[in-house]
């Protein structure tokens, strides 16, 4: 019987990803202007940048125990398995509240083939990792094979970007109010990464022209086999830098076009990245 992979928005896969893949989906909350909406559902990314460009300040909120609580009970009564590829626990509370719905669920189920796996990964890092589960879940693949593969690709995966504007990270709590101002004053680019879960100040530069080429820099120091694997590039609403960073990487790693996918930042992700935001994701070759 097939294998349901489960994600939440905070993955930034588009609706084609789901659909072509078979993968389910429980959003993240957006909350602005007063009102709530379902993070890759029923708002646009661009009305969440539109809002933040005019000096707004959206907020969100970790995906319902509800909705966890539901597929899961569903999948356990109609004996179905289901893994459930988590936004890393780091930044969110969502994880959290799915296993507590799985162990409830066990309460009633106990031999309920359902498994919650937290990815450490953001945005479409943690797409990536949820893709390459699909792919296997769609291929025949057992639990053990894709939760094996799924954790190998969390762990290896890097998260390499910069933000347009820190005053949006401070916003969210990720970076001190001195640092915002310091950098924004000094037309400082941050670049970042995840690490553990985390998100993690890597150095900072002086102009955004030296970042793109410190992001491809940074990917040769820390990944190889370029043209062999699936690169990830997301963007807040600034798609000619992505398509600038994803030629740069072409050139430089003899990567086809079609090994690079390049996604916008998601509604919650970008609440708290901002417009103007780039990030790069590919497999490192730490052990």
């Amino acid at each position: 019987m097939a294998i349901t992979i489960l994600t939440d928005s905070a993955c930034d896969l588009s609706k084609k990803y789901y659909n072509e893949n078979n993968i389910e989906m429980i959003p993240l909350t957006v909350h602005l202007d007063n009102e709530e909406f379902e993070d890759g559902r029923t708002i646009n990314p661009k009305t969440v940048y539109e809002a933040m460009r005019n000096g707004k300040s959206p907020k969100t909120s970790q995906a319902s125990a509800q909705d966890f609580k539901d597929i899961f009970t569903k999948h356990a009564e109609e004996n179905q398995s289901l893994i459930y590829i988590a936004f890393s626990s780091e930044l969110s509370g969502t994880y959290q509240s799915a296993k507590m719905m799985e162990l409830e669920v066990k309460e009633t189920y106990p031999d309920a083939d359902i498994y919650v796996i937290d990815s450490k990964c953001a945005s479409f890092g943690h797409g990536l990792v949820v893709l390459e589960a699909a792919k296997l879940a769609n291929n025949g693949a057992t639990v053990n094979e894709i939760i094996e593969k799924a954790d190998y690709h969390a762990k290896h995966m890097e998260h390499i970007f910069t933000v347009d504007d820190l005053e949006y990270l401070y916003r969210g709590g990720r970076v001190s109010k001195t640092a915002a101002f310091v950098g924004g004053l000094l037309k400082i680019k941050p670049l970042l990464h995840v690490e553990d879960g985390k998100l993690i100040p890597l150095e900072k530069i002086r102009g955004s022209k030296k970042v793109l080429q410190r992001m491809v820099d940074v990917m040769e120091s820390r990944g190889q086999d370029f043209e062999n694997q699936t690169i990830g590039i997301s963007h807040g609403d600034d798609l000619s830098r992505a398509e600038q960073l994803s030629e740069m990487i072409q050139e430089k790693f003899n990567v086809a076009k079609e090994n690079i996918i390049i996604e916008m930042v998601g509604s919650a992700i970008g609440s708290h990245s901002g417009p103007g935001t780039l990030a790069l994701f590919f497999l490192n070759t730490n052990k």
